[in-house]
C-alpha cells in the first residue's frame, strides 16, 4: 500500500499543481480549470512515458523481424511445449528482443488511470481527503473540485449515477458523447497502425484486427461507469497516442508497409523538386515500394604497397 498511496499522492500533486496555473486565467472553482489540470495530468504522464514508447516501438519491430524463426521453432517442436518454450526463450535473448516491452505503456498507464479514478471516485465525489487533498495546504481544494461542474455536469458524475446528479440529462448526454469520442479515437489508432504500418504478411495482423474491434467496445462498456473526469483524461491520452502513431508512421515507417511506401514516393518528389535525380527504391515484401534509398558511393581501393625486396626484384629483372 505504500507505493500507492506515493502514486495517489503523484497523481493528485500534478492535478493540484496545473488546477494553480490555470485558475491564474480561469475562475480556480469552475469545471473548465479542473478539466484542464486533467489534461495538463495526461500531458506529463505522457512525456515521461515517451521512453517506454520509444522502447515500445523498437520491441515490435524485432517481434516482426523474428516471426519466421518463431514459426520454424514452433513448426519444429510442435510436438514438445517444453523444448519449444526454451527455444524461442533463446531466441529472445539471442535478438536482444523482449515480448512484454511492447505492453510496458499501457501496463504503466493502468495504475495512474486507477490512480485518477480513485481520486475523482473516493476525494472528488466523496469529498474523502486522499493524496494531496489530506494535506492542510491542499484541504481547501477537495470542496472546489468537488463542486466544479462542465457544462452543468459535475465531474465526479457517471452515465450510471446521473440521477444522483443535479443535471441527469445532461450527464447523459455528456458521459455519453465522451464515451463515443474515447471509443471513436481508439478505433482510429488502432486502424491507423493496422493499415498503415503493418505488413500484409504479418502474423499478428489478424490478432490486431480483433483488437481494433474489441477495444471500442470494451472503452463503451466500462466508461458506463467512469466519471466525467476520467473520461475527459482517457479521451486525450487517446488523442495524444494518435497523433504520436502518426508521427512515427509518418517519420519512421515500418519496412515493407503501405506507410514506407508512401515515404518512399514522398521522398522521391521532394527530390523532383530539388532537380535530383530520382533515388533508388528497394522492393517491399509484396513487390511495392518499401523505402528510397541513395545509393552510396563506392569507397576507392587504394593500391597495395609492395615490399622492398619485391620491388627491387622487379626492377633487377627489368633490367
Amino acid at each position: 500500500m505504500f507505493l500507492w498511496d506515493w502514486l495517489l499522492i503523484a497523481v493528485s500533486w500534478i492535478l493540484v499543481t496545473w488546477h494553480r496555473f490555470w485558475s491564474l486565467f480561469l475562475d480556480g472553482d469552475s469545471g473548465w480549470a479542473w478539466t484542464l489540470s486533467i489534461v495538463g495530468l495526461v500531458i506529463v504522464i505522457r512525456i515521461l512515458l515517451i521512453p517506454l514508447f520509444v522502447k515500445q516501438i523498437r520491441a515490435q519491430r524485432g517481434l516482426q523481424a523474428i516471426q519466421p524463426q518463431l514459426k520454424e521453432i514452433q513448426a519444429k517442436y510442435a510436438g514438445d511445449r517444453e523444448r519449444q518454450s526454451q527455444e524461442m526463450m533463446a531466441l529472445y535473448k539471442d535478438t536482444g528482443t523482449n515480448p512484454l516491452a511492447s505492453c510496458l505503456p499501457i501496463l504503466l498507464q493502468a495504475p495512474i488511470f486507477f490512480a485518477l479514478f480513485q481520486v475523482l471516485q473516493r476525494g472528488v465525489a466523496q469529498e474523502q481527503p486522499i493524496g494531496v487533498f489530506a494535506w492542510p495546504q491542499y484541504a481547501d481544494l477537495l470542496a472546489s473540485a468537488h463542486d466544479a461542474q462542465i457544462l452543468g455536469v459535475p465531474l465526479y458524475a457517471t452515465f450510471a449515477n446521473a440521477d444522483q446528479t443535479p443535471n441527469p440529462n445532461a450527464t447523459r448526454i455528456l458521459a455519453v458523447i465522451l464515451i463515443i469520442l474515447m471509443s471513436v479515437t481508439s478505433f482510429i489508432t488502432q486502424r491507423q497502425l493496422l493499415l498503415k504500418n503493418t505488413a500484409s504478411d504479418n502474423p499478428i495482423a489478424q490478432q490486431m484486427k480483433i483488437m481494433m474491434y474489441i477495444f471500442p467496445v470494451m472503452f463503451a462498456v466500462g466508461g458506463l461507469n467512469f466519471p466525467i473526469g476520467v473520461l475527459v483524461y482517457w479521451f486525450t491520452t487517446n488523442l495524444w497516442t494518435m497523433g504520436q502513431q502518426f508521427w512515427v508512421i509518418r517519420n519512421n515507417p515500418q519496412p515493407g508497409t503501405p506507410a514506407a511506401e508512401a515515404a518512399a514516393e514522398r521522398a522521391a518528389r521532394r527530390a523532383a523538386k530539388k532537380g535530383l535525380p530520382a533515388p533508388d527504391v528497394a522492393p517491399s515484401g509484396g513487390g511495392a515500394v518499401a523505402a528510397a534509398v541513395v545509393e552510396a558511393p563506392k569507397p576507392r581501393t587504394q593500391p597495395k604497397r609492395q615490399p622492398k625486396s619485391k620491388r627491387g626484384g622487379s626492377s633487377s629483372r627489368g633490367r
